[in-house]
């Protein structure tokens, strides 16, 4: 609705992170974009470093998440992973350097711990938190640059649980005045919902309707 806005929007998916400055339906501008590789690409190219299958977002999200159990292999492995871009003062992101952290990481193990469920589950975890650390500072900085009324997340990363709950666990620490909306899980995603919304709202502007066989597919065609 209108109270909504101006809303900042995160989309997070395999082929696309980019932040929008939403000021009405049909009105954006974009803020900043991945300068290579997106957030979902970086999950994938990881779980196939680790020998995880794909898509890579659910099996790493998977992972990450026993590690909050006390780990009955052995020791913790500890390393930290780069947070790219984090401290620029921009709204842009990277991943293709966490990716190749990942790799370098990973070739400076022996074959027995790379193959280890331990460090497994915790390079899952740290490549997660990674991007989630990069994901909501950028996103909440917009939010705070642009006096935004909420934070609106899509794309099908939008599906990653963890992404979701530190959204809002960091908006409720640190009494922010805005919002958090994501969609449903089960739309998270669903590109055909994803288009049908934004085929809504672009019918209820027009003056008249137009004959769905004229309209022409531009699989380039950006947002603004």
């Amino acid at each position: 609705t209108q109270k909504d806005f101006p809303a900042v929007c995160l989309i997070v998916s395999g082929g696309n992170t980019q932040l929008f400055l939403m000021e009405d339906f049909g009105k954006y501008k974009i803020l900043g974009e991945t300068r290579d590789d997106a957030a979902g690409e970086c999950f994938d190219k990881v779980a196939k470093i680790l020998g995880l299958g794909y898509p890579g977002g659910p099996v790493i999200a998977a992972k990450a998440k026993e590690t909050r159990s006390p780990l009955a292999d052995g020791e913790r492995v500890s390393f930290k992973l780069p947070r790219p871009m984090i401290n620029q003062k921009n709204y842009d992101f990277s991943f293709s350097g966490l990716k190749t952290a990942v790799l370098y990481n990973f070739k400076s193990q022996t074959p027995k711990t790379r193959k280890s469920k331990q460090y497994i589950k915790e390079m899952c975890y740290e490549t997660q938190q990674a991007i989630i650390d990069v994901l909501i500072s950028k996103t909440v900085k917009a939010a705070k640059a642009y006096k935004a009324k909420i934070i609106i997340l899509g794309g099908g990363v939008s599906a990653n649980r963890e992404l979701q709950r530190q959204f809002q666990q960091k908006i409720k620490k640190e009494k922010l005045n805005f919002r958090f909306r994501a969609p449903s899980f089960k739309f998270c995603t669903d590109n055909a919902a994803m288009v049908a919304v934004t085929g809504y709202f672009k019918w209820k502007k027009m003056k008249k309707a137009e004959n769905w066989q004229d309209i022409k597919a531009v699989a380039n065609l950006r947002i603004t």
